[in-house]
């Protein structure tokens, strides 16, 4: 099982310039953060960090798939994820993470640790209405999204072509 020291850097020791390292983002990753959303996950995060005196800058790649129901079948489905991310990190008195472009470590740390950083991009790649590609090309779900049209109301039948539906003419009296 994966722990967050797993997704520590340790820069203390590292060269000046460019060090690449890469981080598998699974199931048990999420679990770490108590995220359910996902049914599996195999995720990339190829991170290049530069290293300079007085600043790391960190540009985190994320790729993969993560296993989703869909929201119109709830089938699982494979999603593909892909996101890219810069983080400047710098030093100070304290730890200070309230921005988002900018970590703060104290003076005395030795290693950075991207385990949230992660999290959030992974989690914010997803989009909100999550719908299977075979649904949007019709090889699935077609019987759901006929019943969601059947189910649906229909404005046109309730109101007579070019008659007003009187609540619209209450709320003009609004605007008044």
């Amino acid at each position: 099982m994966k722990t967050d020291k797993d997704f520590n850097i340790k820069f203390t020791g590292l060269k000046l310039g460019y060090h690449k390292f890469d981080f598998q983002l699974d199931k048990s990753f999420f679990d770490l953060f108590e995220f359910s959303d996902f049914e599996d996950a195999n995720l990339k995060v190829d991170l290049i960090m530069e290293k300079k005196t007085n600043s790391l800058e960190l540009d985190l790649t994320l790729s993969g798939t993560v296993l989703v129901p869909c929201d119109v079948t709830n089938d699982l489905f494979d999603l593909p994820l892909e996101n890219k991310i810069s983080l400047l990190v710098k030093f100070g008195e304290e730890f200070n993470d309230e921005n988002e472009e900018i970590l703060i470590l104290p003076f005395d740390s030795h290693y950075v640790d991207i385990s949230q950083v992660a999290y959030e991009l992974a989690v914010l790649t997803v989009p909100l209405k999550k719908i299977n590609p075979d649904v949007l090309s019709g090889k699935k779900g077609g019987d759901i999204l006929k019943k969601i049209e059947d189910l649906s109301p229909d404005v046109q039948s309730e109101t007579k072509e070019g008659e007003v539906d009187p609540r619209w003419d209450k709320l003009r009296t609004l605007l008044n």
